[in-house]
């Protein structure tokens, strides 16, 4: 069972607390260069008997003519075809109803993929798809950090990613965290 969320960073930081002297505000110099983001488009895995996986696949628009902003249908498909080579068996697809995941082309690319069934999470039910968890444990560890161009947001989540992907007990603590029970019947 697959649950796939897509998200966004931007160059501008979240803010979170942090500690500094008494007396002295701590301060977060931002760039302020262009309005860079990077897009993110993840899938949590989970098998019984098997650890939780995180995959996910990521855009570094760099403002180019024709370049592409965000996840599309093709690339949606691309991820979703990468998984199923990777996990080696069907797919059950857990996702929300972006306007992505329900128009004619995505449609068309689920009905061509025997091996893939898509279930929909019921509208304004973000805390029922563990991918969210993933989302707001980046966004936390990305805190206060102030990159100074996309290419740089783009490795520090990179790097954050690739170490949860190591970490298969976050990922059960996201799942945990929707209150979902999913054991075979």
């Amino acid at each position: 069972m697959l649950f796939e969320d897509e998200a966004g960073q931007s160059l501008r930081p979240p803010k979170a607390r942090t500690w500094s002297h008494k007396g002295v505000t701590p301060i977060v110099k931002v760039a302020g260069k262009g309005s860079g983001r990077v897009s993110l488009a993840g899938l949590v895995c989970t098998r019984p008997g098997r650890p939780s996986r995180l995959i996910y696949r990521m855009l570094v628009p760099h403002g180019r003519k024709g370049e592409k902003k965000g996840f599309r249908e093709k690339e949606l498909a691309r991820l979703l075809d990468a998984a199923h080579q990777q996990l080696g068996s069907p797919i059950v697809l857990v996702w929300d109803n972006a306007t992505t995941h329900t128009d004619h082309a995505m449609r068309e690319l689920i009905a061509a993929r025997s091996w893939l069934t898509v279930f929909r999470l019921p509208a304004y039910a973000p805390d029922l798809n563990p991918a969210e968890g993933v989302w707001a444990h980046l966004k936390k560890s990305l805190a206060n950090l102030a990159p100074h161009s996309t290419d740089q947001l783009a490795a520090a989540i990179r790097t954050r990613l690739k170490k949860m992907q190591y970490r298969p007990a976050l990922i059960d603590g996201f799942i945990a965290e929707t209150g979902l029970i999913l054991q075979p019947s």
